[in-house]
């Protein structure tokens, strides 16, 4: 099943809504003090569209499952220790060093230096190949003469 896109005039709506922190035709994220108030209303017992309907949200533009997918969420968010703060700017993307074993160090070494030992042949066939060019060329400079 697709995303369910929002359109132009939905995409307005939402942006005005005070518990809306950025939101395009595909994704939406909420405040983290939406989440603290979802959070809170929810253990409360109200069920998670009326607590979206009840701050201003349109329940039919939202969906259902977007609605669910996010009450899920609130759920991962609460035991963990950084709690409701969005982490996607600490945490996102490749890590920029993997620990390893010292044999997988030594393996990822010895491919680096397979690596390298080819890269230096192809430089030694290269200059090779430029010498030789350069050598029938002053010969025929030689012989033009």
């Amino acid at each position: 099943m697709g995303v369910n896109y929002f359109t132009k005039e939905q995409v307005q709506e939402l942006e005005a809504n005070e518990f809306v922190q950025k939101v395009s035709e595909k994704a939406i994220t909420y405040t983290e003090d939406f989440r603290r108030h979802f959070s809170e209303a929810y253990h409360q017992g109200k069920l998670p569209s009326q607590i979206f309907s009840e701050a201003g949200f349109n329940i039919e533009a939202l969906g259902q499952r977007r609605i669910d997918n996010f009450a899920y969420r609130i759920k991962q968010m609460e035991i963990r220790p950084e709690g409701f703060e969005d982490q996607r700017a600490y945490s996102s993307g490749r890590p920029s060093h993997k620990e390893r074993t010292p044999e997988e160090e030594l393996a990822y070494l010895r491919h680096q230096l397979a690596i390298k030992d080819q890269q230096i042949e192809v430089l030694k066939k290269t200059a090779s190949i430029n010498q030789k060019a350069e050598m029938k060329r002053k010969k025929n400079l030689r012989s033009s003469k």
